[in-house]
């Protein structure tokens, strides 16, 4: 269930009744034009961005998720959690008061919600007695890719054109449906995270976001390439190969032990379409690459291709998965005292 200033939501002055509001569409319009969501969004919107680099990381225990990975920290190991890259995804961040556990996920598609939601709160509800305290939920991402006055209004979130609007209006609708408590204290989305570029087109505000562990407080945040640690590449990878490998369906990617502080990548299998595929994709100009691999082609920060054409040339190195993902086994890395990472499998 959804509380909104510590009230369930919908109540009595809530702008629709019950039997509405619980259909999708008009459940994530009447929270976003909730009186305390749009102060808090207005707050959010004037803070500072927060850029990560690896002297960052070097000093405060970082961990770091691509999109479509999630994971969970235990502020006792981590200092800092955080995402950044979302254009039309959203990072989710669901927090334990009474134990302080964080968990993020970056949430790209409404196929992952409800299994995904699921996978974050599996170490941050280990007992029936912390369903009682009432989980802190942040979102940020997801800027308005299509106009929400001509989106369907009727509840049916598969319908509305775009990838912003359908996306979070899955993650509110689950987050209503579900047994535990959450307290929605940011949703930095779709027209609250909207602004204008140069040439007129509508691009997020902000793409990430920062979470201190051991306050709760959460910032705007970009993190640059070095800071994005351990085992950049293939992490990157892995978002595309789970589209064709039947063991992530639905689910968001295994990505970090919380118990050991270790990243530990969980294997993902890629077929010889899938590099044949990107061969075709590499040969292609630079924004034909736009159009073609990005969900918000005039959205993209300035190292998008960069990125893409790294992970190409690598599938193209090692287009068998088995030599990666050794007998099938995970990547394992390890923290060490400097707080860089070490590979250690």
């Amino acid at each position: 269930m959804i509380y909104v200033d510590g009230v369930p939501f919908p109540d009595e002055n809530s702008s629709s009744s019950l039997s509405s509001s619980s259909q999708g569409s008009s459940l994530l319009l009447d929270v976003m034009t909730h009186p305390v969501i749009i102060s808090a969004s207005d707050s959010f919107k004037n803070l500072e961005e927060q850029r990560v680099t690896e002297s960052c990381s070097r000093k405060d225990r970082y961990v770091y998720i691509f999109q479509r990975e999630y994971a969970v920290v235990n502020p006792t190991l981590v200092d800092f959690v955080g995402m950044d890259e979302a254009t039309t995804c959203v990072g989710l961040v669901i927090r334990n008061r009474k134990s302080g556990v964080t968990s993020i996920a970056h949430m790209d598609s409404p196929k992952v919600v409800d299994l995904g939601i699921s996978q974050m709160l599996s170490l941050v509800m280990e007992d029936d007695s912390d369903a009682a305290e009432l989980d802190v939920v942040h979102m940020v991402g997801g800027y308005e890719d299509v106009d929400l006055k001509n989106a369907n209004g009727g509840g049916d979130c598969a319908k509305p054109e775009g990838y912003s609007f359908p996306l979070c209006c899955k993650l509110v609708e689950t987050l209503q449906k579900r047994r535990e408590n959450f307290h929605i204290q940011t949703l930095f989305i779709l027209g609250h995270n909207t602004k204008l570029d140069a040439q007129g087109n509508t691009c997020p505000i902000f793409n990430g976001c920062l979470v201190n562990t051991s306050t709760g407080a959460i910032v705007p945040a970009s993190f640059n390439r070095s800071s994005r640690c351990p085992d950049e590449l293939v992490r990157r990878i892995r978002v595309s190969a789970s589209f064709d490998d039947p063991s992530w369906n639905g689910k968001l990617l295994d990505t970090y032990d919380t118990k050991t502080d270790r990243f530990i990548i969980a294997p993902c299998s890629w077929t010889m379409r899938l590099v044949e595929y990107v061969w075709e994709l590499n040969q292609l100009p630079d924004e034909e690459i736009l159009v073609n691999c990005s969900t918000s082609p005039s959205a993209e920060g300035p190292d998008f291709i960069d990125n893409e054409r790294r992970i190409w040339k690598y599938l193209l190195k090692y287009p068998e998965w088995s030599k990666t993902f050794q007998k099938r086994q995970p990547r394992v890395f390890e923290r060490t005292a400097n707080g860089s990472w070490n590979s250690v499998f």
